[in-house]
């Protein structure tokens, strides 16, 4: 996101001296920031971050003893430096708008982070701030694309050529692996304790990939040290949940005419949180289940049914939303046509795939999603949602094309997203013919295969490290074909098609 800009008169800036003068509605840090440590790094501080690990922590620190748990941030982009510029300004502080449905909104200012890093400035200052006996966890929301795998595979990409150039330059770093590598190696030299790597993206057993690809990383560099990694380095897995919306020109005129202050880059996200830990870390860890969130021994159903229903959900609404021409998810969801393919969707593709889970009511938690994205307050842009799609559509879909096919159960819903994906990666423009934005590290080859659709119309299926062996099973080719060919007849309506899917009639 580019930096945003004021439209509204000049106010004082928000920063540590103005919180004083905020409304006392507003929910703002009742603790000394300044006796705080930062016992987490946290890399890759996106919206998301500040509306859900960064919240828990605000909320930690309101207890006596928690001091330990700031946070710093460490942006590894150059387009970091805008919000490294805002964060300095306003000591690390930022607003966050929380919006229920029923229009209910609660007012907060977060303090949990006291510092940000900029790595492309001083990389040495990103190492040593990882290896300083502070440090006990290094947590990561780097996007589903930042992991570095093959997602056909699941192996660790070694012809990315910034890997090449992390695994030659140990001391010049450029990836979140080459970072996380250097400092570990620092602290097993100095003989500090393991840091434990957290992830917090929404990516199946994240934890799990997480250390497959730091120690396919580490040992190409040192192989004692990839070891040393496997034996002291912990990481959790864990599943996030809460919609936060990117911020807008609406948000900062929001927050000044409501908190009274200008907040450069203010924060907005629906009421709803949720965050499930596996209990094991290398080095102590804050007492979140105390705030809100809940350690387990095994993650994996929770992520499962999250990352199948509430991920897979987004896409769905978003590239047959988008093809129609909606803008935001709560306006797709508010059209009868798409809530009902979503819950058929969600009820007979992914339902009878998950286990069992305790203390979770499928049917209350499908509701619940629908009432979640219908949420009027709550402005979720289908580019966003859209955004990346090769990097999520392997893990929230296509995962459960293969397990169903491997039960031999229907896919034909899940075949309309994906052949709704090729047409909007060729097309590029919805029913009104308006362009469609789209944002991923693979759109030139996602453009090339989808654009050859119209004389070879398996040819975006022939993208292997996405979609496997899927272009040779018929169980799916067949729908995916039907549906090409009704999405590309002139004047094709997407609802047309959508309810020609549901009520499984030839085209």
């Amino acid at each position: 996101m580019t930096q945003l800009q004021h439209t509204r008169p000049v106010v004082a800036g928000l920063n540590q001296h103005s919180l004083v003068n905020l409304p006392r509605s507003i929910d703002t840090p009742n603790y000394d920031r300044s006796q705080l440590k930062a016992g987490i790094v946290h890399m890759g501080v996106g919206g998301f971050h500040r509306a859900h690990q960064a919240v828990y922590i605000n909320e930690l620190l309101k207890t006596p003893g928690a001091e330990q748990w700031g946070i710093c941030g460490v942006g590894l982009l150059e387009s970091n430096r805008g919000l490294r510029d805002i964060l300095k300004q306003q000591d690390h502080l930022y607003t966050l708008t929380v919006r229920h449905p029923n229009g209910q909104i609660d007012h907060k200012v977060i303090g949990a982070m006291i510092d940000f890093l900029f790595a492309p400035e001083n990389k040495q200052a990103v190492i040593n701030k990882l290896a300083h006996s502070d440090t006990k966890i290094v947590s990561l929301t780097i996007t589903e694309g930042g992991y570095n795998l093959n997602p056909a595979t699941g192996e660790f990409d070694y012809s990315n050529p910034d890997i090449i150039h992390d695994i030659n330059n140990p001391h010049d770093p450029i990836t979140v692996f080459g970072y996380l590598t250097a400092a570990l190696k620092l602290r097993k030299e100095q003989g500090l304790s393991a840091f434990t790597v957290q992830s917090c993206d929404n990516i199946q057993h994240n934890g799990n990939v997480t250390r497959n690809m730091l120690l396919a990383f580490a040992s190409e560099q040192d192989k004692a040290l990839s070891a040393w990694i496997a034996q002291y380095v912990a990481f959790p897995n864990a599943m996030v949940d809460r919609i936060t919306p990117l911020s807008t020109q609406r948000d900062i005129d929001y927050v000044v005419d409501n908190y009274g202050v200008s907040d450069a880059w203010p924060i907005t996200c629906e009421a709803f949180s949720q965050w499930v830990i596996e209990d094991t870390f290398s080095d102590g860890r804050p007492n979140w289940n105390t705030v809100g969130a809940q350690f387990v021994t095994d993650v994996t159903p929770y992520e499962t049914m999250k990352i199948r229903l509430l991920n897979a959900g987004h896409s769905v609404l978003g590239l047959l939303g988008a093809l129609h021409g909606y803008d935001t998810i709560d306006e797709t969801i508010s059209d009868p046509l798409f809530a009902r393919y979503l819950r058929r969707f969600m009820d007979t593709e992914v339902t009878p795939l998950l286990a069992p889970l305790a203390g979770i009511d499928l049917e209350n938690y499908k509701d619940t999603l629908i009432e979640r994205f219908a949420n009027p307050n709550i402005k979720d842009s289908l580019a966003r949602i859209c955004s990346e799609s090769s990097a999520k559509l392997p893990k929230f879909i296509i995962a459960t094309i293969n397990e169903n096919l491997a039960q031999g159960r229907d896919v034909s819903l899940a075949a309309l997203i994906i052949a709704a994906w090729c047409f909007y990666c060729d097309k590029g423009v919805n029913e009104q013919g308006v362009a469609l934005k789209m944002i991923d590290a693979m759109q030139a080859e996602l453009h090339k295969q989808a654009a050859k659709t119209a004389t070879q119309p398996l040819a975006f299926l022939a993208i292997s490290s996405l979609f496997g062996d899927l272009k040779a099973q018929p169980a799916f080719t067949t729908a995916y074909l039907n549906n090409i060919s009704a999405l590309y007849t002139a004047n094709s309506q997407i609802k047309a098609i959508m309810q020609a899917v549901i009520e499984q009639k030839s085209y």
